[in-house]
């Protein structure tokens, strides 16, 4: 699953990223799925989980989403209120692939130097299949401006 901050902002900072990450997987447990990997850049968030056919993905997503926008807001992060972008990614991928998907969201700082989150969303709704109009898709940030 993959998913941006509200408008895109590079607000998800080093110090408390890995405290959000640890949120978002108690959350994810707490639904009886198992969290394979879970990493982002400072406007994105990606999340590798095997789960279980007892939930709906959009109801684990609203989960995600909401208790972390509010559990964000609580500890005072940002300035302002944050909030998610509406809607989320979500790809599905063999056991095959497991490997090589946990690899790349670990590495995700590096990959993002190489290609930009707008051309690799792009790739991965292509790859999929999936039909997309280009207007609601996330508009491109340049991380090297924070």
């Amino acid at each position: 699953m993959v998913f941006a901050v509200q408008n895109r902002e590079c607000v998800i900072r080093n110090s408390w990223k890995e405290l959000l990450y640890q949120y978002m997987t108690g959350i994810i447990q707490n639904h009886d799925h198992k969290v394979l990997a879970i990493n982002g850049m400072p406007d994105h968030v990606h999340i590798f989980i095997g789960m279980r056919p007892t939930q709906a993905l959009s109801a684990l997503m609203q989960d995600i989403k909401g208790d972390s926008s509010k559990w964000i807001n609580q500890k005072g992060f940002v300035k302002g209120r944050f909030s998610w972008q509406e809607g989320y990614g979500a790809f599905s991928y063999s056991k095959s692939h497991v490997d090589h998907v946990i690899e790349y969201i670990k590495n995700q700082e590096e990959h993002h130097k190489k290609k930009s989150f707008y051309k690799e969303y792009l790739e991965f709704l292509e790859r999929f299949g999936v039909a997309y109009d280009e207007r609601y898709l996330f508009k491109e940030v340049n991380y090297d401006s924070e």
